[in-house]
C-alpha cells in the first residue's frame, strides 16, 4: 500500500466539501476529494430542495454553474398549514429563495469543484483517521474497491455528513473539537420526489405542516408545478415515527397527489442542534453536517455549508503557507463561522428545545396566533421584536394561550441573550472554556424557562 500525499484532503462531496476544496485549489493547493459514492451517483443526497441565498453564495463555484439545477425560482413565502386550528398561515421568506433538483445542483457543484482542480476520488470509503503520536490529524485511510488506499494531507476536512465516521475514530480528546454529540440531537428524514397530473396552487411557496407531534413536520416544496418534493422528518430524541407510512398517509389526504407517481424516494439525518462549540484540532476541521452548520428549525444546510468550506479552506491555506496547522492556527474558522451564521443557528435552537416541552395543540394554537411576518423574523434570524400593538393584537387573537404566549416571550428573550453571548465568541482556543462556561448558564436558564430534558 502506497499513499497519496495531498495539501488538503477532503472527505465528503457535498456542498461544505466541495466548496472546500475548489477554495483551496483556487488558491494553488493540491487538493483531493475521496468520496464513498460511485462517478454515477455522486451528489444524489436527500434533501428538501430549498434553496436560500444563492445570489451571495461563495464565488469558488460560480453561481452560473449552479444556474442549471434551479427549477423553481418563483417560490417567496412558506405556507404553514395547521389543521389543529383550520388555519394556513403565509409566512415571508426574505431573500432570494428557489427550489432545486438536488441530485443535478449536486452534480454541479462536483463539477465545480473538478473545474477548479481538485482531483476526485470516487468508490472509496474511508475507515480511519491517521494521527500523530500527539494527535495531529495527518490524513485518512479506507478502501476502494476491495483496495485499501490511504491518504496523507497536511490539512483534512470532513465533509462526510452527520454523524460523521471521522470524529468517532480520530482521538479528538485534547483538543477543543466538539464531541459532546448524540444521535439525539438529530433528526431523521424520508423524502419522495412525487410527480402529480396537474400543477400544485401553491407553486411558489414552501408548504409545512405539522406531525402529530411537536418534534416533526411535514414538507411539499415544488421542484416545479407538477413535480413535488415531498418529506417527513422527526426529531430524535422523541419516539420514533415510521416515515414512509406517514408520509404515504398524509399524500392521500391530498386531493392535488391524486394519480401521483413517485420518481425518486431517500432517508437521510440532519443535524437540529446547535453548531459544533469548535469544529477544529490540529490538522483538522469540519464543515456543514458534520459539523452541524444546519438552520435547526428549517433544516435549512446548503448556504452554512458552502460558507464553512469556504472559510474551513482559507484558513488551510494560511496555516500551510505557514507551516502551521496546530489548533489555534485553524482557530479563526470558527470565529467566521459563529460570527456569520453559527450563533444565529443556536439561539434557533432554543426554538427547537422549547418545542419537546410543548403539547402539539398549544404549540399550533400559539404559532396560528403569531403575526406571519415577525415569526418569519424568528425563524430565520432568530431574534424578533414585537412592539406593543402587535402585542396586544396577538393578545386578543390568543385568548387561551396566554401562558404559552408569556412562556415564548420568556425564552425569546433567552435566545437573544445567548446569541449576545456567541457574539462574544473567543479569539483563541485560550479563551475557550469560560466563553463556554458563560454559555452554559444560559442554556440551564433556558431549560428551567421551557421546562425541557438538557439536550447537550
Amino acid at each position: 500500500m502506497t499513499a497519496q500525499e495531498y495539501d488538503v484532503v477532503v472527505v465528503g462531496a457535498g456542498t461544505g466539501g466541495c466548496y472546500a476544496a475548489a477554495t483551496a485549489a483556487r488558491e494553488g493547493l493540491d487538493v483531493c476529494i475521496v468520496e464513498r459514492k460511485d462517478e454515477s451517483e455522486a451528489g444524489h443526497i436527500a434533501c428538501g430542495d430549498a434553496l436560500k441565498g444563492a445570489d451571495a453564495f461563495p464565488e469558488a463555484i460560480p453561481k452560473s454553474k449552479l444556474e442549471p439545477a434551479i427549477t423553481n425560482p418563483e417560490v417567496d413565502h412558506g405556507r404553514f398549514e395547521i389543521p389543529q386550528e383550520d388555519t394556513v398561515l403565509e409566512i415571508p421568506v426574505p431573500g432570494e429563495l428557489a427550489v432545486i433538483d438536488r441530485w443535478e445542483y449536486g452534480k454541479r457543484i462536483i463539477e465545480g469543484a473538478t473545474d477548479a482542480g481538485v482531483q476526485i476520488d470516487y468508490d472509496t470509503v474511508v475507515a480511519d483517521v491517521t494521527q500523530t503520536d500527539e494527535g495531529r490529524v495527518t490524513g485518512v485511510r479506507g478502501k476502494k474497491r476491495g483496495d485499501v488506499v490511504e491518504y496523507d494531507a497536511d490539512v483534512v476536512i470532513d465533509g462526510a455528513g452527520s454523524l460523521s465516521i471521522l470524529q468517532d475514530t480520530a482521538d479528538l480528546s485534547g483538543a477543543t473539537f466538539d464531541t459532546n454529540v448524540s444521535f439525539s440531537q438529530f433528526s431523521s428524514a424520508y423524502r419522495e420526489i412525487v410527480e402529480v397530473p396537474e400543477p400544485v396552487e401553491w407553486n411558489d411557496a414552501l408548504v409545512f405542516k405539522p406531525t402529530e407531534r411537536a418534534a416533526g413536520y411535514l414538507w411539499y416544496f415544488p421542484r416545479t408545478e407538477t413535480e413535488i418534493n415531498a418529506g417527513l422528518g422527526f426529531q430524535m430524541n422523541e419516539e420514533p415515527m415510521k416515515l414512509v407510512r406517514d408520509l404515504q398517509r398524509d399524500l392521500r389526504t391530498r386531493p392535488e397527489f391524486s394519480g401521483a407517481t413517485v420518481k425518486d424516494k431517500l432517508g437521510a439525518a440532519l443535524p437540529t442542534r446547535r453548531p459544533y462549540d469548535s469544529a477544529v484540532a490540529p490538522g483538522f476541521m469540519a464543515v456543514g453536517d458534520a459539523a452541524a452548520h444546519v438552520n435547526p428549525t428549517t433544516g435549512g444546510g446548503i448556504a452554512g455549508a458552502a460558507y464553512a468550506g469556504k472559510y474551513a479552506a482559507e484558513q488551510a491555506v494560511k496555516a500551510i503557507t505557514d507551516e502551521d496547522v496546530s489548533e489555534a492556527a485553524l482557530w479563526e474558522y470558527n470565529q467566521r463561522v459563529m460570527d456569520h451564521f453559527g450563533g444565529r443557528y443556536a439561539g434557533l435552537d432554543v426554538y427547537n428545545i422549547l418545542s419537546t416541552a410543548v403539547d402539539v395543540d398549544d404549540l399550533m394554537g400559539l404559532l396560528a396566533a403569531l403575526p406571519g411576518e415577525k415569526l418569519a423574523e424568528a425563524l430565520y434570524s432568530g431574534t424578533t421584536s414585537v412592539g406593543l400593538g402587535l402585542k396586544l393584537k396577538t393578545a386578543v387573537k390568543s385568548f387561551g394561550y396566554w401562558g404559552q404566549i408569556w412562556n415564548f416571550y420568556e425564552t425569546k428573550s433567552l435566545a437573544d441573550e445567548l446569541i449576545d453571548e456567541y457574539e462574544r465568541y473567543p479569539s483563541s482556543p485560550g479563551g475557550f472554556t469560560e466563553w463556554q462556561s458563560r454559555r452554559d448558564e444560559i442554556m440551564d436558564r433556558i431549560y428551567e424557562t421551557t421546562g425541557a430534558e438538557p439536550k447537550y
